[in-house]
């Protein structure tokens, strides 16, 4: 079965550097508080909010050694009023959890996008 896991995070400053950290961090922690198997991963959607582009969240995960997993990134809605410098990650993978077992991970100033998701680091 098909299962989609979510995360976000935000950067302080928009340079490539601190977008692949980041990005990378939480793909990492997604990856390990779910218990994925690399091969079960079907593909990644990146978002990033439009003051992020000194670099794509992708090749966060192509660092990773991620070459055989499709990726994209795209821009997220610019709504007025909205969080600023942030990464956002819908992960499918192949798994026989139910969604209730999933943990969705949001880091930084992120965690208030989902606080009854965000009992995480």
């Amino acid at each position: 079965m098909v299962r989609a896991v979510r995360g976000a995070t935000t950067i302080n400053c928009n340079t490539a550097v601190e977008i692949i950290s980041e990005t990378s961090t939480l793909l990492k922690e997604i990856i390990k508080e779910n218990s994925i198997d690399m091969d079960e991963i079907i593909s990644v959607f990146f978002t990033v909010t439009r003051d992020i582009n000194a670099e794509f969240p992708a090749v966060a995960a192509r660092k990773l050694g991620w070459t055989n997993i499709a990726l994209l990134c795209t821009n997220e809605i610019d709504v007025p009023g909205s969080m600023e410098k942030c990464i956002r990650v819908m992960l499918h993978f192949n798994s026989d959890k139910k969604n209730s077992e999933l943990k969705h991970i949001y880091r930084n100033e992120a965690r208030k996008l989902r606080p009854d998701l965000s009992d995480n680091g």
